[in-house]
């Protein structure tokens, strides 16, 4: 039976890559396997082992997982939230309507780099989703903003990185307690930084962003600014402040990082709730603008997808699969693990694949088995793998348009062809990915030179 709990993991696991082709949203199969395996364990006897790695009640071992999958989840629900709160305030347009230049390089670095540093606060998602609605009033030729949105995917991908903040799988790594906030920014940033900037230094030599942009005429510049409110700015410094301000609230509390996001989350709904958006404010556009609307507002979709194939994961790594010549017995993800280590020696090689990976499926399920895989006492927080995982999961997906997110919503927004993507962006982001590889390394070994 074990062998069925893997064949359904593995066809979900199909059905999510496959998504598009199938037309079926990734959040049912992931759904579906999250039951049936457990579904399979329970109904077979199958035995199961805890986080100790002791034998365990299965009841319990589902409950136990169940609630650290809910810390996540709990978190980002919170995140999103408070992104769609500071987004009906329009607090975004206090940062967009600051670029005016029709210089294509300058633009192209501005946008670029304006992204990455927002992505490392905000999800690459929503980043993405912002700079795509700037470029449509910047770019108004479609051709050319492909170029733009591209090089967008990539700087949010990027920034998202290197904060625990930034990206899901560094939420996830966080929040188990395999990296620290201040262990991320020392290792990733550099390594972030020259994931963008070796593909911004190559673009710069393309005909495709020398001269200036042909901005429309008729619109007189006009539609370059997008509307403020007053409370927009108001909002925006509450918003951004509260998500920098959980990883500040973990350090000084030590209390689980979705404890201090549901504190932010407080502050950011009770500032809407008075702050004035403008002078002409009815009980109908209140209405529009509160935490009410806000919630109806974020993708429930994306929470059960991570709740379905979360729970897949934990199947895996709770299922036994064999036994040590000690007697103890060993998960499914950890027997992989172990065979995994044979084949490839040099774990460096094996995350730098898993980089490659991440190009083609999901990153959030390649993650959430991979710290299955690798037990936290013999690599302990913020230890090289951990911190290696998380810029290759969360950059490696720039090299696909399907392979992040930020690519997928890119792709549906202003329908990106795949094989145009690939001929023009992927080597560019390959080259980026690579660079930041090499200088992760190099930085690492230069922290812990004794």
């Amino acid at each position: 039976m074990l062998t069925a709990v893997v064949i359904t993991f593995v066809l979900a696991y199909l059905a999510i890559v496959l998504e598009h082709p199938l037309k079926l949203d990734k959040t049912v199969p992931a759904m579906l396997a999250g039951v049936i395996t457990w579904g399979i364990i329970f109904v077979s006897g199958l035995s199961v082992v805890d986080a100790e790695h002791q034998l365990g009640d299965v009841h319990e071992v589902l409950v136990n997982h169940l609630g650290e999958i809910a810390q996540i989840l709990v978190f980002l629900i919170g995140a999103m939230v408070i992104v769609e709160l500071v987004d009906l305030h329009q607090g975004f347009s206090v940062i967009t309507n600051r670029i005016r230049t029709t210089d294509k390089r300058k633009l192209l670095w501005l946008v670029s780099w304006m992204a990455f540093f927002l992505s490392s606060v905000l999800d690459n998602l929503t980043t993405t989703i912002v700079f795509i609605s700037l470029l449509r009033r910047l770019v108004p030729d479609q051709k050319e903003r492909l170029w733009y949105v591209s090089f967008v995917v990539i700087a949010a991908n990027a920034g998202g990185a290197w904060t625990p903040i930034g990206d899901v799988t560094t939420t996830m790594l966080w929040i188990k307690e395999k990296v620290t906030t201040l262990g991320l920014v020392e290792h990733l940033a550099i390594s972030s930084f020259a994931c963008l900037a070796v593909p911004l230094l190559l673009a710069g030599l393309l005909p495709i962003f020398k001269g200036n942009l042909s901005v429309a005429k008729s619109n007189g510049g006009a539609s370059l600014v997008q509307e403020k409110l007053l409370s927009s700015k108001t909002m925006l410094t509450v918003g951004i402040g509260g998500l920098i301000f959980v990883p500040i609230f973990k350090a000084l509390t030590g209390m689980p990082p979705y404890m201090g996001m549901m504190l932010s989350l407080s502050v950011v709904w009770i500032v809407s709730e008075f702050v004035h958006p403008g002078e002409d404010f009815t009980e109908e556009r209140k209405k529009m603008l509160s935490a009410r609307h806000a919630l109806s507002r974020i993708e429930l979709s994306s929470i059960l997808f991570f709740l379905g194939i979360l729970l897949a994961v934990a199947a895996l790594d709770a299922v036994v699969a064999g036994t040590h010549a000690d007697g103890q017995s060993v998960g499914f993800l950890t027997t992989m693990a172990e065979g995994l280590q044979h084949a490839i020696p040099n774990l460096d090689i094996v995350v730098v694949v898993l980089g490659f990976l991440s190009a083609i499926v999901d990153n959030v399920p390649l993650v959430a088995a991979v710290m299955g895989m690798f037990p936290m006492d013999i690599h302990p927080v913020d230890d090289k793998l951990w911190q290696f995982i998380a810029y290759t999961a969360g950059t490696g997906g720039s090299i696909f348009i399907i392979g992040s997110a930020a690519g997928v919503a890119a792709m549906g927004m202003e329908r990106i062809d795949f094989i145009w993507y690939f001929k023009k962006i992927s080597w560019l982001a390959l080259v980026g990915y690579l660079a930041g590889v090499v200088s992760y390394l190099i930085t690492y070994q230069l922290f812990h030179a004794h």
